[in-house]
């Protein structure tokens, strides 16, 4: 069922990253299974909890690594050559922007976060020191 579903996806949105992932979109799936995935449920009992700052550091972390990783893919979709795949990929800009669409929510969710750590006065705030 599962092999069923991935194979619609690729014929519906012409992805054939999915089947046929190149090297660098491996080392992206074993970044994402082994410091990605461990930091859900971590972010998500700060998120949850509230008042945790100790989460500002490891939520920079984690979405300036997505953003990078999907700057590369959005690139690979909108300037690859997908003739040669062995799968069918995006052949007009139409296709390569309805790709990009279904990857744009993991470039724009690690985005809200960052912007979140960085301009948020509560996971922002400097500690003033007493002047001695």
């Amino acid at each position: 069922k599962l092999r069923e579903l991935l194979e619609w996806y690729v014929a519906t949105f012409r992805d054939p990253v999915m089947l046929q992932p190149p090297e660098w979109f491996k080392a992206f799936i074993y970044c994402e299974a082994f410091l990605q995935l461990p930091f859900f449920p971590i972010a998500a009992y700060a998120f949850l909890k509230g008042g945790c700052k100790w989460i500002r550091t490891p939520a920079i972390i984690y979405s300036t690594h997505v953003a990078t990783t999907l700057c590369a893919i959005l690139a690979h979709i909108l300037f690859h050559d997908f003739s040669q795949s062995e799968h069918l990929g995006p052949q007009t800009q139409r296709e390569r922007l309805v790709l990009l669409s279904v990857y744009m929510p993991y470039l724009l969710t690690p985005l809200l976060i960052l912007f979140t750590m960085l301009y948020n006065p509560h996971y922002n705030h400097v500690e003033k020191r007493k002047r001695k």
